[in-house]
């Protein structure tokens, strides 16, 4: 948070400004510094990309940066070991896979998070969720099912769980 009374902060600086540490605390800001424009931080693992409200994208998005997305997708998105945030003008058509995924937009698709869902007072989801935790604000719109997974557990036990319940009655031997 941006505090006036900082030193640097008025006419002049009278003591030169101290060395930044390595890792930046939680969201501060030095003076002249802005903050960003989303209410989201920005990873700390490294870059982030952002898609424009103007820019539609049709198909597979996958790589290893975090997602800021302010325009349109339709397909599919795969960033496992990062941040997905839909903003406030986009529109998600698609099935996400990320670390983190927070809506601020309008996504309409399943969303699977190995960490976390933030679903903001602005934002809409419409899709099932799989998550070891999950956040919807107040005014926030969400339909579809929630699946909250224990941290170790992954997509695929959860699957061979389902299938050895929906067998119960009638085994069939496993393959390897």
């Amino acid at each position: 948070m941006w505090k006036p009374n900082q030193p640097g902060t008025g006419s002049g600086p009278q003591n030169p400004e101290p060395a930044r540490p390595a890792t930046p605390p939680t969201q501060s800001f030095d003076a002249g510094q802005r903050p960003a424009p989303a209410p989201v931080s920005t990873p700390a693992s490294g870059e982030q990309a952002t898609i424009g409200k103007s820019l539609v994208i049709k198909g597979e998005v996958s790589g290893s940066e975090s997602l800021y997305i302010d325009g349109k997708v339709e397909g599919s998105i795969n960033l496992s070991g990062n941040r997905v945030t839909v903003g406030r003008n986009g529109q998600v058509a698609a099935n996400i896979t990320a670390r983190e995924i927070v809506v601020l937009g309008k996504v309409r698709g399943n969303v699977t998070a190995s960490d976390r869902v933030d679903i903001r007072s602005e934002g809409s989801l419409t899709g099932d969720v799989t998550a070891q935790r999950i956040s919807i604000e107040d005014g926030a719109f969400f339909k579809g099912g929630i699946d909250i997974r224990k941290p170790g557990s992954n997509e695929k036990a959860g699957e061979s769980k389902a299938a050895a319940n929906a067998n119960a009655e009638h085994p069939v031997p496993a393959t390897v």
